[in-house]
């Protein structure tokens, strides 16, 4: 078996030391990366349960989107939180007051920002802990934590300046939208989505 190509890492920023512009430079040749104070977080590939669960909601919420004029963009989209953050949440969303926001390379906030929770411990702490603060922090009214290892829907709320909980639904219940008046989702679909 071969040595990694180490020499490869010296075309690229340390960690710490990545700009916006370096970010956005690699980001054309690589998807699923995030830019957190200089350096770069490598996102999971999402598995085929996440992507039928992403598709089943990037549906809803755009048709949602679509009867208010509003938009909707599924993960690969970056949302710049601030000067050195940008996330991809796997489903983001701009009401029609805000599409000022939106951007060719970037959108420069959203008003529902949607994860689904990846398997592994650091992910989960990415969405559940690390996502929750940034999210509040950029001012996104809404966030929603879909995880389907408890399958739960938390919806949560910005209330001053941090999130609270609207609701966690799990099976048998709708999940729904603290803000958006005819947003919900049944949860059985959620995670039965194939």
């Amino acid at each position: 078996m071969g040595e990694p190509v180490w020499a490869l890492a010296t075309f690229f920023p340390r960690q710490g030391d990545w700009s916006e512009e370096a970010y956005m430079a690699f980001h054309g040749e690589q998807s699923r990366i995030e830019l957190v104070d200089g350096s770069i977080e490598v996102l999971p590939v999402p598995t085929d349960r996440h992507q039928a669960i992403l598709k089943l909601l990037l549906i809803l919420i755009d048709v949602y989107a679509l009867g208010v004029g509003g938009k909707t963009r599924s993960a690969g989209l970056r949302v710049r939180l601030r000067a050195g953050r940008f996330r991809e949440p796997d489903v983001v969303f701009l009401t029609k007051e805000r599409l000022h926001l939106r951007g060719e390379d970037y959108w420069r906030g959203a008003d529902l920002a949607v994860e689904i929770v990846s398997g592994s411990a650091d992910d989960r702490v990415r969405d559940l802990v690390a996502k929750r603060r940034d999210y509040a922090e950029a001012g996104i009214p809404e966030y929603w934590i879909v995880d389907p290892e408890v399958e739960t829907v938390t919806v949560l709320r910005l209330d001053g300046g941090t999130y609270a909980e609207h609701g966690v639904f799990g099976r048998g219940a709708t999940a729904t939208s603290a803000h958006y008046a005819g947003l919900s989702v049944a949860v059985d679909a959620v995670f039965d989505a194939d």
